[in-house]
C-alpha cells in the first residue's frame, strides 16, 4: 500500500457512499485527502470516524466552488462524485425540474471543475476522474428521467476536456468511470433499488437477487486508484464485479 504517497487527492462528493469509499481508499494509499461535500454534518461524521481526512463544506454546483476547493488543497488527483438522486416516476409524471435534476447537479459540478482545471490550469500530470454510471451505457430504467443522459454527458465531458488539454499542451488527464451496477449499500443505490423495484412491481430483495457481477463501493475506490496511478488508454472506463475495463 502507498501508491498515492505524497499525492493530494480531492474527492468532491466525498462525505458518504461511493465518494467516501474513494476517499478512504486514497487514505489507505497514503494520500493527503480532502473530502468536499455540501453537508457539514456528514463531513463532520466522516472526520470523526476516519482519522486524517480533511474536509471542506462547499456546494459543488456554485460557480466559485472550484476556486475554494483548489485554494484548500491543490489536487494531484481530482475526483468528481457529487450527484443528485435520480427521479423515480414515469416520464409523463415528471416535471422538468425533476427530469433535469442530474444535469443540474452531476453534470454541472463536473463541468465547473473540468472548466476550472483547464482555465487555471491545474499542474501538468493532474488526473481528473468523473464518476459516471452504468446507466450511461445501458440507458438506465425508464423512470429515471434524465439520469442516464446526464451520466453519459460526463463521459463526453471527460473526452472533450482531454482533447482541450491535449490541444493546449496542459498535460492534464481526464477520465470518466462508470460503476456498472447499482450498489444497494449506498444511500443513492438503495433509493435506486427501491424506485426501480416499485416501478417493476417487485420486491427490492428480488431485484437485488437478480443482479450479477456486482461491484462494491470499495471496488470503485480501487478502480479510481488504478486509473490515477496507471497509464490507461482512453477516457471512459467501467468497473463491475469483474474489475476495471475500458467502456464501449
Amino acid at each position: 500500500m502507498g501508491s498515492l504517497q505524497n499525492q493530494n487527492v480531492v474527492v468532491v462528493g466525498g462525505s458518504r457512499g461511493v465518494g467516501r469509499s474513494i476517499a478512504e481508499t486514497a487514505l489507505k494509499e497514503k494520500a493527503t485527502v480532502l473530502a468536499v461535500a455540501r453537508g457539514k454534518q456528514a463531513l463532520a461524521q466522516f472526520a470523526w470516524e476516519v482519522s486524517g481526512v480533511k474536509t471542506l463544506a462547499v456546494d459543488a454546483t456554485v460557480d466559485s466552488a472550484p476556486d475554494k476547493v483548489f485554494a484548500a488543497l491543490e489536487p494531484d488527483v481530482l475526483v468528481i462524485c457529487a450527484g443528485a438522486l435520480a427521479p423515480s416516476a414515469p416520464v409523463h409524471e415528471q416535471n422538468w425540474k425533476a427530469f433535469s435534476a442530474n444535469w443540474d447537479t452531476d453534470v454541472k459540478a463536473s463541468f465547473l471543475f473540468c472548466r476550472a482545471a483547464l482555465r487555471r490550469p491545474l499542474k501538468p500530470g493532474t488526473r481528473i476522474v468523473l464518476i459516471s454510471s452504468g446507466a450511461a451505457l445501458t440507458g438506465g430504467p425508464p423512470n429515471a428521467g434524465g439520469y442516464a443522459g446526464a451520466k453519459r454527458m460526463q463521459m463526453f465531458l471527460a473526452g472533450h476536456s482531454q482533447k482541450e488539454s491535449d490541444r493546449l499542451g496542459l498535460g492534464l488527464r481526464f477520465m470518466a468511470l462508470a460503476p456498472m451496477r447499482i450498489m444497494p449499500e449506498t444511500g443513492v443505490g438503495k433509493a435506486g433499488v427501491d424506485s426501480i423495484a416499485a416501478y417493476m412491481g417487485i420486491q427490492p430483495a428480488d431485484f437485488i437477487a437478480a443482479m450479477t457481477d456486482m461491484q462494491t463501493p470499495a471496488d470503485v475506490g480501487r478502480a479510481v486508484v488504478a486509473l490515477a496511478t496507471g497509464q490507461p488508454q482512453g477516457s471512459s472506463f467501467m468497473v463491475s464485479g469483474s474489475g476495471l475495463a475500458p467502456a464501449a
